[in-house]
Order: C-alpha cells, then sequence, then structure tokens
C-alpha cells in the first residue's frame, strides 16, 4: 500500500516534512477523540428524552439567527458554556441555547480555536 508523500507542515514558514499536515510541534492541541470522554452523556436519556426537546421546544428559533430579524428553526440544543464533562453544567436548563446548525458550528469551531491558543 502507498504512503502519503511528504509535504511542509501547514504551520505557515515551517519546512518539516510531514506525511498528516502537521510536524510535531505545531500540530493542534485538539483532535477529534478529545471529547469522546464526555460524548457519551448525549446519549442518555436525561439528554435525548429531557433537556434537549425541552430547550427548542422553549426556544423554537435559532438565537443567533434571530439577533439579526431572521426566523430559522432550531435544530440544537447547544451549551452556552461548554461542559467539559461536568454534570453540573451539562443538566443545567439555563445553560442552554437553541441554535441553527450553521450557528452551532460556526460557535464549535470558535470554541476550539480559541482553547488551542490558551494551551
Amino acid at each position: 500500500m502507498a504512503t502519503k508523500p511528504l509535504r511542509p507542515c501547514r504551520h505557515p514558514g515551517c519546512p518539516e516534512l510531514t506525511r498528516d499536515g502537521w510536524c510535531d510541534r505545531h500540530r493542534p492541541k485538539y483532535r477529534r477523540g478529545d471529547s469522546e470522554a464526555w460524548h457519551g452523556m448525549y446519549s442518555l436519556p436525561v439528554w435525548k428524552d429531557k433537556l434537549r426537546p425541552a430547550q427548542l421546544t422553549r426556544e423554537p428559533f435559532c438565537r443567533e439567527c434571530a439577533k439579526r430579524g431572521v426566523r430559522t428553526p432550531a435544530t440544537v440544543a447547544d451549551h452556552i458554556v461548554p461542559h467539559r464533562g461536568n454534570w453540573a453544567l451539562f443538566t443545567d436548563p439555563g445553560n442552554l441555547q437553541s441554535l441553527c446548525k450553521y450557528h452551532h458550528d460556526q460557535k464549535t469551531l470558535r470554541e476550539r480555536a480559541e482553547g488551542s491558543r490558551k494551551a
């Protein structure tokens, strides 16, 4: 089986050659598996049967779209403050907002970028 060709690191100005895009020094701190420890919380009945449906019923339109005067149906119950496995934050209805997929994805990318800058 052929291996990927070596290419320069994606970090601007880094000449290090790598097969996966980033050299060891510039590899982003966030990786897909980082949230796996608490991702299972979203399959619990307290989330699926209680918190998520209650939030989307209470606030059926995207909060971010509403700020722009647009009524877009919300599809995601989002944690305002990322819970990172903290049960109290995860189950706090006051920590939830309704968003469309677009705004949820934008918020998540922003949080991940901020997290990698702090680390």
